[in-house]
């Protein structure tokens, strides 16, 4: 068997959930995919099956476009919905207009600390493992692509937000440290990815 499948990940399901299932469907071990999505996250996984899984390095998968809700007023130690807030601050009532003035620093070529909650490796370990026994390391910052970050909707303290961006790109992060920039945190409430290249 070979060929490309783009799929519609659910909430909850990490992408490797969706490579087992893919497996156990189709009967055959040789499945990947590429750009992986957090479980909170929905929206399109490129998944090749077969001998296809040589092509995904080729394939032009960037740039990534999502479309996601960011909850202005609580910052998370995920910076997501998966955890608690830490910390809570009152929101400005000129938080769209301080998003406007703030928004121009996030977007070209911006530097990103990865989150401690995620698989990035630290000494040959994911930061999650550090994270869950409640250490904090120090991370290198990375260079991530931001083509576009456009406001769609407000609603009270959430803004829906349109984000073009390269690959590797951290978008519960991006809504962390734009709500530093403007002043009362922020963290990603829902994710969905719309298009991955052409």
């Amino acid at each position: 068997m070979l060929g490309i499948l783009l799929i519609d990940k659910p909430q909850s399901f990490t992408s490797h959930d969706v490579v087992n299932k893919i497996r156990r469907a189709l009967n055959t071990k040789r499945v990947g995919h590429a750009g992986t999505l957090d479980p909170l996250a929905t929206g399109l996984l490129v998944v090749a099956v077969g001998p296809a899984t040589r092509f995904l390095q080729y394939l032009p998968l960037e740039p990534k476009e999502y479309v996601g809700w960011f909850q202005f007023g609580a910052s998370t130690p995920t910076q997501d919905a998966e955890s608690d807030p830490d910390e809570v601050r009152p929101v400005p009532t000129d938080l769209e207009q301080r998003l406007l003035d703030a928004g121009g620093d996030f977007v070209g070529e911006i530097t990103q600390i990865p989150p401690m909650y995620s698989a990035v490796k630290k000494d040959g370990r994911p930061l999650y493992d550090y994270a869950r026994k409640g250490l904090e390391v120090e991370r290198e910052s990375r260079s991530v692509y931001i083509e576009e970050l456009s406001i769609l909707e407000k609603d009270g303290d959430r803004v829906l937000f349109k984000v073009v961006c390269s690959g590797g790109t951290y978008v519960r992060t991006l809504a962390h440290d734009l709500g530093q920039a403007v002043g009362c945190g922020a963290h990603l409430a829902s994710l969905r990815r719309t298009k991955v290249g052409k």
